[in-house]
């Protein structure tokens, strides 16, 4: 019997370490910008053509390579990281695998430009799909440069998998927010099909969350610092007023490296418990120094998951500092016990009290709705004569009952709801809309009725193309950043389907020319903000999709708070406009809008 199992060749081995280290152009983009750091880079600029798919060229002013090195760094498991296993634990690159450029050059077609400072020429090497073309000598500028072409090209069904350009491109520019964040003492620089994205300076970690994120961020940032013998801790928190449902700028990074730790965003998080609204978030920028050998980076290949060895008690140490952050800047009201310098007041001493109160000259027994001596009394007051005929009880008609609707479909108990309304309805604390109905006590939870009714119609407008939009006297300047400066671009049809005038004003900034014209008294500025972090996560997907984030949005922003007072029009106006809704029983986000209290279980009650 002939063998069976045999060495799979290096060009396959390489393609299929590429399916874990390269699933799409931001993974190229990650793995050559982090190899130009550890290269000693102070400048990197990245430019792509069609988001990557076409042309990756990533350009450093490093070290660079000779031409030995230039040719062995593409063969697999070759790196100038480590030597020997105990290295894993000690590491201080952001590479050490040494899988990227094999995997990148087998999936692509490669060329590396590169010279070192002591070498008076460069060398270009060119590869595709691990097939070694040529290597020959070139004059360049010190550093590498590195042109990764026609990505997936020999590996088809990967390639067909990519999504649309503008997805990948946001891929790309989330990569490039993580490395910036961490690297502020380097300048970058990012360009997509020829124009200019991003274009960063050296400067300070704040500067440089102020330059990616906009100015406006610099107001709502709160400094973390603290050192322990297990970490230091460093960065920035938001202030609970930057608290959003969606799209808040969350970053973790642990000795220069980013990570994702959701047991970690709970200690950021547990200090804003009461302070902002259930299912927000607050932006944060947390920066870990820890010893290397208290942590193991060497779990995926993406090196983004990574483990701790005292977890809990810096868990417990970065909450403490969130905590002392957010009271140090006084967003947490505390009570002041340091009375130097305030005023003195006298202890009272009862028994002691020499103080007359002040005599009062009014006639107790003085009613102006029984003062019969004329039209005004000798304060000057009108007199209302035979005021209790305002107050008489207004009788009501209750016969007068109308029918809402005859039939409903069924419920999630699968029962047909055949109700009688009364046209008096009570409201419950500002949030319950109470009516009776035929079968017994029907209630409406008045927000979430109010969200179905506004989704339904935004969403109708938007079909039907017939939103109007009221211009504003003075425009409002928005920035964003460049990940959600592209979403901007991408639902443009949406907002104006819906009744925004936006212009382009160039770097991200856009100017808010009119809007929606029923949305009377909503900030425009935040309205939008949360469209384009809702439409961010819905970018690539069918536009009912989009239609759908974007109309939800809006509604959540119009629709009635918890608390407000509804008069008995109000109620009744509200009550037809639920039950005239596709769905009357579940709100937009998946949530009961109305349940009934049967007749019966409230006699039971009441037995």
């Amino acid at each position: 019997m002939s063998d069976i199992i045999q060495l799979l060749p290096d060009s396959v081995a390489n393609q299929i370490a590429a399916g874990e280290v390269i699933q799409r152009p931001a993974s190229v983009v990650k793995e050559l910008v982090e190899n130009a750091l550890d290269a000693g880079a102070k400048e990197v600029h990245v430019m792509v053509v069609d988001a990557g798919k076409t042309s990756i060229l990533v350009i450093d002013d490093g070290c660079g390579m000779s031409p030995t090195d230039a040719r062995l760094s593409f063969e697999r498991h070759a790196t100038s990281k480590i030597r020997k296993a105990d290295d894993l634990f000690d590491l201080h690159t952001m590479g050490f695998r040494g899988e990227a450029l094999a995997s990148i050059a087998a999936v692509a077609q490669v060329e590396l430009t590169t010279r070192m400072a002591t070498e008076e020429v460069g060398t270009v090497t060119t590869i595709h799909g691990s097939r070694f073309i040529s290597q020959e000598p070139v004059q360049c500028a010190v550093g590498s440069q590195f042109k990764v072409e026609n990505l997936f090209y020999n590996v088809p069904a990967r390639r067909k998998f990519l999504k649309s350009n503008a997805t990948e491109l946001n891929n790309i520019l989330a990569a490039y927010e993580r490395i910036v964040l961490v690297y502020p003492q380097v300048s970058f620089s990012l360009h997509s099909n020829g124009t200019e994205i991003s274009s960063l300076r050296a400067a300070g970690v704040r500067q440089r969350v102020i330059d990616v994120f906009g100015k406006r961020i610099n107001q709502d940032l709160l400094p973390v610092d603290v050192t322990t013998t297990l970490c230091r801790i460093s960065g920035f928190v938001g202030k609970p007023e930057a608290a959003r449902k969606k799209g808040a700028h969350q970053f973790f990074f642990v000795n220069g490296r980013y990570m994702r730790h959701p047991y970690f965003a709970k200690a950021v998080m547990a200090p804003f418990e009461r302070l902002v609204p259930q299912g927000e978030q607050v932006p944060f920028f947390i920066y870990f120094e820890v010893d290397p050998g208290d942590i193991d980076v060497n779990i995926h290949p993406t090196k983004t998951e990574i483990k701790f060895d005292n977890e809990q008690a810096i868990w417990q140490i970065l909450s403490a500092a969130v905590k002392d952050a957010v009271g140090k800047f006084n967003d947490v009201p505390s009570i002041d016990f340091d009375t130097t310098g305030k005023p003195d007041f006298p202890p009272f001493i009862p028994g002691n009290d020499t103080v007359n109160p002040p005599a009062n000259g009014g006639n107790p027994l003085y009613n102006p709705f029984k003062d019969l001596r004329g039209t005004r009394d000798s304060r000057g007051t009108a007199n209302i004569r035979h005021w209790e005929d305002l107050y008489k009880k207004v009788e009501v008609d209750v016969s007068q009952e109308r029918t809402l609707f005859d039939e409903q479909e069924e419920t999630g108990s699968s029962a047909d709801i055949i109700a009688e309304k009364s046209p008096i309805h009570y409201q419950y604390k500002g949030r319950f809309v109470m009516t009776a109905v035929k079968s017994g006590l029907m209630i409406i939870d008045q927000h979430r009725a109010h969200l179905r009714v506004l989704y339904e119609e935004y969403l109708e407008k938007m079909r039907m193309h017939r939103w109007a939009t009221q211009s504003m006297l003075f425009p409002e300047i928005v920035a964003f950043p460049p990940t959600e400066a592209g979403v901007v671009e991408q639902i443009a049809s949406e907002l104006t389907e819906v009744g925004f005038s936006i212009s382009d004003l160039g770097g991200g900034s856009f100017s808010i020319d009119g809007v929606p014209a029923d949305i009377e008294g909503v900030d425009a500025t935040a309205m939008l903000r949360e469209i384009v972090a809702a439409a961010k996560e819905k970018v690539g997907r069918p536009r009912e999709e989009v239609d759908a984030a974007v109309a939800l949005t809006m509604a959540r922003r119009a629709a009635i708070p918890q608390g407000q007072v509804l008069s008995n029009e109000e109620m009744e106006s509200l009550v037809n406009r639920l039950f005239g809704c596709s769905n009357v029983n579940m709100s937009p986000d998946g949530k009961n809008i109305l349940c009934i209290l049967q007749q019966e279980e409230i006699e039971h009650l009441l037995g």
